[in-house]
């Protein structure tokens, strides 16, 4: 029995349609994970760079963002801002953010000093975090944003001791009136406050993304397959 291939425009739109929808979300999954390679190669080179010193002096290159660096100063405690939403292990929690004077400067920088477990009984009330008091000397790698996440609704005014959903350092400076540098330090150093510095690397979920563009691919694939397939066998019926 001879196959013959039955043409129709409405299964053909469809496929088109479908196919489309899958290359385009494919080919984003794919851009996506080849940012996180790149970002994960930044990393990998500046770690091996000597620590870069804050002075204070306005000496920051224009771009340090992954680059360790070393500080001294003196944490502004009444200027601390809590980052809601921020899970570690499953458990509820916050990222504390403080900003650091510089010595023998006024110039500040935002330190991100680690995550703390939130009152899930009474989301409103704030951990005590102890604040080493005087200069103190920490190490930390610098990030240009502080873990943003999505903003639904209209953001918390930045005042001290608020808890907002998102925070940069040009925020909390303006609040503050702080002369301050236009990133984040995501601190290492141990300052016995009890906050944990386990932080998300920025470059993971590569082989995730890779895996969801394969599936757009195999779904594109698939539907102009089935309208093949489709087509003949009407054809043949």
């Amino acid at each position: 029995m001879p196959f013959n291939f039955r043409f129709r425009w409405i299964p053909f739109i469809a496929a088109l349609l479908v196919a489309a929808v899958g290359i385009a979300l494919g080919n984003w999954q794919t851009r996506r994970a080849q940012e996180k390679h790149e970002i994960e190669q930044r990393m990998v080179e500046r770690a091996q760079v000597p620590a870069l010193a804050l002075s204070g002096a306005n000496d920051a290159p224009a771009d340090i963002e992954f680059m360790n660096v070393t500080i001294r100063g003196e944490y502004l405690p009444n200027w601390t801002v809590y980052l809601d939403n921020r899970p570690y292990k499953g458990t509820p929690g916050f990222y504390a953010l403080t900003p650091l004077k510089i010595a023998g400067s006024d110039m500040h920088v935002l330190v991100s000093r680690g995550w703390i477990k939130r009152d899930v009984a009474d989301r409103t009330r704030l951990p005590q975090i102890p604040t080493p008091a005087g200069t103190v000397e920490i190490n930390g790698v610098v990030r240009n944003t502080s873990s943003r996440l999505l903003q639904l609704g209209k953001a918390e005014p930045i005042k001290p001791n608020a808890i907002v959903q998102n925070a940069e350092a040009v925020d909390i400076g303006r609040a503050a009136k702080l002369r301050i540098y236009p990133f984040v330090v995501e601190q290492m150093t141990d300052t016995h406050d009890g906050l944990v510095r386990d932080w998300p690397r920025p470059s993971a979920g590569e082989d995730k993304h890779r895996g969801y563009a394969f599936q757009w691919y195999a779904l594109a694939a698939t539907a102009l397959l089935f309208f093949v397939v489709t087509g003949f066998r009407r054809g043949r019926k």
